[in-house]
Formats: structure tokens, sequence, C-alpha cells
């Protein structure tokens, strides 16, 4: 059975690792020595990384990694020392288990997440109460990327690459105050990280009932949305007005 575990590096990035046996295979590694004294501690051999996009915070590690253990890196085409390029439709065999590769453009062009033993591994589109910035891509592009990853079983767990929860949960509480659900996981989250704990992996139900990007249909959604933008009536219209009004929320 595999078993999956977030590293901590930087301020708030997530090195997410699979491992099965004495095998792992690690998940944006944006600074190669805590993996690799995590990999040593644990006595795995780093047999593959997945890449879901080209910023520096997730892909900074290869170089080093590589010089360690010469494994294959699978990610978007055109990245610096991503040895195995992959697209939407893929599937992958690693660590005996079936990887899904999946596109979800917004964040980035040629943002991938992927999906191996019931987890959605998704970068920086799907966060816990959130979504990432859309730097490259459109508002349309990233509302159909996040409807795709809701459309995974409620049981999914989705594993980001950031500790974004708390203030993605303030966000949500304006978007939402009378949310029972998001109330609830305030209190959860705020305990966990008074406990300097993670809060990932969160899971598709949960996000289905708290995170106000993936709820652009709900009437009290629309009606928020509408006090930054009157005209926002569309899914997508709404979902362009919460993504510009968290760029600026404070």
């Amino acid at each position: 059975m595999i078993r999956i575990s977030a590293v901590p590096i930087f301020e708030d990035n997530y090195i997410w690792v699979l491992q099965l046996g004495t095998h792992a295979i690690a998940v944006d590694p944006g600074d190669a020595l805590p993996l690799i004294h995590y990999l040593k501690e644990n006595g795995l051999e780093l047999t593959a990384v997945l890449i879901t996009h080209h910023h520096h915070d997730h892909i900074d590690g290869l170089p080093v990694l590589w010089s360690h253990y010469q494994m294959p890196v699978y990610g978007p085409a055109g990245i610096k020392n991503v040895s195995n390029p992959v697209k939407e439709g893929e599937t992958l065999r690693l660590l005996d288990t079936h990887i899904q590769v999946i596109a979800t453009p917004g964040h980035t062009l040629d943002h991938l997440s992927y999906l191996a033993a019931d987890a959605l591994f998704c970068g920086d589109t799907l966060f816990a109460s959130g979504c990432g910035r859309i730097f490259e891509g459109s508002p349309a592009q990233m509302h159909a990327s996040l409807q795709k990853l809701a459309a995974y079983p409620d049981s999914t767990l989705v594993c980001c690459t950031h500790e974004y929860t708390l203030s993605n949960l303030n966000f949500a509480l304006s978007v939402e105050p009378n949310n029972t659900a998001l109330i609830a996981r305030m209190q959860s989250a705020s305990t966990l990280r008074q406990q300097n704990l993670s809060t990932l992996p969160s899971t598709i139900g949960q996000e289905k009932a708290i995170n106000p990007f993936l709820r652009c249909e709900h009437s009290d959604v629309i009606a928020a949305a509408q006090t930054q933008n009157p005209q926002a009536k569309s899914t997508v219209d709404v979902f362009a007005a919460l993504r510009k009004w968290k760029d600026n929320f404070r």
C-alpha cells in the first residue's frame, strides 16, 4: 500500500512523497536537501519525480537530486531537467500503481496534475479552501481545470503544494460567513497550525463544501461575487470576480 507524506520546504511549500517499500517518488521538489534528508532518514531510494509546472519553487531541487539519484523526471514539456515529458490523458506506471496525467491550465499554461493512489497532486491549481493565482491562463481555463478536479470522488485526497489554508479560509469566510462547514474547518485548521501541523491533505468532498472557487453556482457565493462585479452572472464570471477579489484581499 502506498504511503503519502509531506516534506515541508521554504516558508509554506510541501514536497509530496509517495513510497512503496523502499522506493519513492517525489512531487515538485523545489529544494533538494530536505527531501534527501527525508529519504535517507527513512531508508528510501528516489525512483522518479513528478513536476506540475515550471515555477522555481517546484523545480529548483532537480539538478541536485539528479546528481544523487539519476531518476526520471516526468512533467510538462519544455521544462529544464524534465527528462520524460507527459501530457493530458497519459497514464504512468510507477510504484506498482497507475498515475493519471491531467492537464490543469490556468495558474500556468503548462500546469499538470496527477492522480495516484486516490490522491490528487494538484500543484498550484486547487488549494485547500482556495485556488492558485492566474498568471498565464484565463479565468475560464482555471475554472474548467477546477471543475475537472472537482469531478473526482469526494474521498479523493487533495495534495496541493502550499500551506495557504488559513489565509484561504479567511477569504472564504468573507464570501460565505454563515457556512457552518467552513466555520468548522477554520477552527480545526487553526488548531493544527497552532501546533505547527499541516492542514493537508484536504479532500474533494470537503473542498466542494467550503471552497468558494468550487461553489460558483451557490446563491450566497454569487451574491458575494456580485458585490465585486454586479454583472457577474455565469459561473465563469462569478469565478473571475472571486479570483480578482482574492488577488487583492488582505
